[in-house]
């Protein structure tokens, strides 16, 4: 016999859950309570909630055989260790094959025939059947996962033999610039941009535009003879945030590099530093503004005369340019600028340049210079006797050195 408190407490708990349940579940929790209590569960169950009997029997059954798979489930699993064996359980040479084809260079035979081909999962897997193990080209990917192999590319951390005053060399240009800008002296930095191709050719990068409707360009980066290329050479003011580029169109030499110098001090400079007596540049080791280049110092001669300046000159140690201020606080912008957009003439070079601001406050201003700057001219040792050079105590001869105005 059935008590009194079992059925309340199942009516209690039906009160509270009823809400909850659909038609099945309902059934099922039903069923359920009706297996619990045992002989006369379900007129128990049918007293507690008012469900019929055979929605309650109906229940039990769905419960009694999903019981019955289950067992059946747990009887087919099989015991650990069973199933197909792994590749490499068969083929033990397998890995140690992968691994000598992957890098041949360092690991395996010079005479690979895979060391000049791009090593993809299907040539592996083809080149590994040629050698007597058949595997598909998904598995081969799977086990260079295994083996800690990913696809990445390449990255640019070599920088060649560091010279041993390097560093030496960069607390120098640090103490001379804090000692020009605590005078209130100008100190700039220089260096020529990349060469751009003018004309409707590709950029890097991209650019809103209306969808499906990108800027069409050339398929071919041949360089148009009419328009040739744009080289920017570029002034950053250290102190100031502000920059100055001269656009050339001829030849990236030094005598340009210089006259951009010249652009800038009397458009730009001569109005932020009106007692300026003395300038420091610095600059890369080679190119147009090279610490080797004779040009360069009779240029910055030639300038010195014309400004009244005593032109001091700091240059980088050797793959170091990176670090040259120009570098990432001005060109890295005007690339950002015109990211995904045809350079098609020098004009829009030239607005797209000094259009260049940052949140920084970066001001920029550019000139496109026509000028013609002839290549493979020679400095002869009566024009270098004339440049009033002096050297520093601190590698004087190669990278750090003042010239003085001529009387």
């Amino acid at each position: 016999m059935i008590s009194k408190d079992t059925i309340e407490s199942v009516a209690q708990k039906y009160r509270y859950l009823q809400s909850e349940f659909n038609e099945r579940t309902t059934r099922l929790w039903a069923a359920a309570e009706a297996i619990v209590i045992g002989h006369g569960g379900v007129l128990s169950v049918y007293r507690a909630t008012g469900l019929s009997e055979s929605t309650i029997r109906l229940g039990k059954r769905e419960l009694e055989n999903k019981q019955e798979k289950l067992k059946e489930t747990a009887s087919r699993i099989r015991k650990r260790g069973g199933g197909r064996k792994a590749i490499t359980y068969h083929d033990e040479e397998l890995l140690q094959e992968i691994e000598l084809m992957v890098e041949p260079t360092t690991r395996g035979d010079p005479m690979s025939p895979l060391r000049w081909t791009c090593k993809s999962t299907r040539k592996l897997a083809k080149e590994l059947k040629v050698r007597g193990h058949e595997v598909s080209h998904s598995t081969v990917a799977q086990l260079l996962k295994d083996l800690g192999y990913s696809l990445q590319g390449t990255c640019k951390t070599k920088e060649g033999n560091s010279h041993p005053d390097r560093n030496a060399q960069f607390e120098y240009i640090n103490q001379q610039v804090k000692d020009f800008q605590q005078f209130e002296q100008p100190v700039i930095s220089v260096d020529t941009k990349k060469k751009e191709l003018v004309g409707d050719f590709t950029n890097g990068g991209r650019e809103y535009q209306p969808k499906g409707k990108p800027e069409k360009v050339r398929t071919y980066d041949f360089i148009d003879k009419d328009l040739g290329k744009a080289i920017p050479y570029g002034v950053y003011d250290v102190t100031n945030n502000e920059g100055w580029v001269s656009v050339g169109t001829d030849h990236d030499t030094s005598q340009f590099a210089v006259e951009t110098i010249r652009r800038w001090w009397f458009q730009m400079g001569e109005k932020s530093y009106p007692n300026a007596k003395k300038l420091l540049i610095t600059a890369d080791g080679g190119g147009s503004n090279g610490s080797r280049t004779r040009s360069w110092k009779v240029e910055l001669q030639s300038l010195a005369d014309t400004t009244r300046l005593t032109i001091s000159v700091c240059h980088f140690p050797p793959c170091t340019s990176k670090w040259n201020k120009i570098e990432h606080r001005m060109f890295c912008h005007i690339t950002k600028n015109w990211r995904g957009r045809p350079l098609i003439d020098h004009e829009v070079i030239v607005n797209l340049i000094a259009n260049t601001t940052t949140e920084e406050g970066l001001r920029i201003q550019a000139e496109l210079d026509t000028s013609h700057y002839p290549t493979g001219l020679k400095v002869s040792k009566e024009q270098m006797m004339e440049v009033k050079i002096e050297p520093a105590n601190f590698h004087g001869n190669d990278w750090n050195y003042t010239i003085h105005p001529k009387q």
